[in-house]
């Protein structure tokens, strides 16, 4: 383990995002980091290619990176022409604004087949765009200003290839936090948000891993809570000191983990499969757990209750204390995307774009809705503004084209 920390401010925990407004969606899982969107809004309960689009613009090439979305842009990462690009579209009107080559050429073959070489979500602090991608055998965090040029490139370490690469940056304060698992052993680390340079870094071990660094207010302070590699770990933010630690997840995670504030939720699905809910005090203590395979989506909690859709296509609740399963129900198809929360109503979309809004009660599972957008999402959609910005993939004449969905109430 190597810890640095540099004696230039960064101590402060409170740098406002003064640029970052509440009805932004400026990182992965949205301003709170928990998939849970602004409430006083009302999305569309029904679209398809054709109801309620705001607008529609084609992605060049493949990713599976959310949409960010920052004042008047939406940025987005994407792989074409041998390049790992992020781009940027007009949040009004869909139209490309820029594009901007981040690495051309060094892309690493093999993986998963459902893997994607720009599956990192564009964090963005309102004055710069921070991405993660694999190239050349190694992970790149890279920042741009909002205009596409770059400011820094700071590698964070060598990566081998197991299954692929996921994680998504995470801001905080004046540092952006950044992970990069891997079975030749990869880190942890946080970057100077202005300069890119090391602020603290901590070694992980040998051992494949793709879940993205989270940061929750939960036992009366903010904790990097981050999962895999057969533990859960906690960190200060802002030092990287270790909090706590427990050998509390399986050797594989993808999913983002999410709390009540006392309680942290956890999920994993290799080799075993498993939701947990841990004391976040630093006691080690699994309060409960389970065997059921929430390995890729990420889960929500809501008052008390805590949501999941697990990857074989089943929505279910929990009560968040005690794990008591309170209902499951079968929703069809296998899912990558996560859930979104939008008041009281959950919005789920599997593989083959088949979308599923129902109520987040713990009741009983109540349907609100069911659409079909598209012949692939893997790209988790978000809400904001009256809107779901969904990224899909279209099959036409046997050729596959990505495409921005801006989806709205139109009359």
């Amino acid at each position: 383990m190597v810890l640095l920390f540099l004696g230039n401010g960064l101590s402060v925990v409170a740098q406002e995002l003064t640029a970052i407004k509440a009805t932004d969606w400026p990182w992965w899982r949205g301003p709170h980091r928990n998939g849970v969107a602004s409430a006083d809004q009302r999305p569309p309960l029904s679209w398809s290619a054709t109801e309620n689009v705001i607008w529609k613009c084609p992605v060049p090439g493949h990713g599976h990176g959310s949409p960010t979305l920052v004042g008047d842009q939406i940025f987005l990462a994407t792989c074409h022409n041998d390049a790992q690009v992020v781009l940027c579209f007009d949040a009004e009107t869909g139209a490309q604004k820029w594009e901007q080559v981040v690495h051309q050429g060094g892309l690493v073959p093999g993986g998963n087949q459902k893997r994607s070489q720009a599956a990192s979500t564009v964090a963005c602090d309102g004055e710069r765009l921070f991405v993660n991608f694999h190239n050349r055998d190694a992970i790149y965090t890279t920042a741009l200003d909002r205009d596409g040029k770059q400011i820094w490139q700071t590698k964070i370490s060598d990566y081998v290839l197991h299954q692929g690469y996921g994680s998504s940056p995470a801001v905080f304060g004046p540092l952006v936090l950044v992970s990069a698992d891997n079975k030749g052993g990869g880190a942890i680390a946080a970057l100077e948000r202005t300069t890119g340079n090391m602020v603290w870094r901590h070694e992980r071990p040998e051992a494949p891993n793709y879940t993205s660094p989270i940061v929750l207010s939960v036992a009366g302070r903010r904790q990097l809570v981050f999962t895999g590699c057969d533990r859960v770990s906690s960190f200060d933010p802002l030092t990287g000191s270790p909090l706590w630690e427990i050998q509390g997840a399986t050797t594989e995670c993808v999913s983002s983990v999410v709390t009540d504030g006392e309680l942290v939720y956890s999920s994993g699905g290799y080799p075993e499969n498993h939701v947990d809910a841990i004391r976040a005090d630093g006691s080690g203590e699994i309060v409960w757990e389970n065997n059921v395979r929430v390995y890729v989506p990420s889960m929500l909690v809501k008052d008390g209750y805590l949501f999941a859709v697990a990857d074989a296509g089943i929505a279910m609740c929990f009560e968040s204390q005690t794990g008591k399963e309170l209902w499951k129900a079968r929703l069809g198809g296998t899912f990558t995307a996560s859930p979104v929360l939008v008041g009281d109503q959950i919005f789920a979309v599997n593989e083959s774009g088949h979308a599923f809004v129902f109520k987040a009660t713990p009741d009983e599972f109540q349907l609100v809705a069911e659409n079909q957008l598209g012949d692939e999402v893997f790209a988790s959609p978000i809400c904001c503004r009256n809107r779901i910005y969904m990224r899909v993939a279209m099959q036409h004449d046997q050729q596959r084209q990505e495409m921005l969905f801006c989806l709205g109430e139109t009359q």
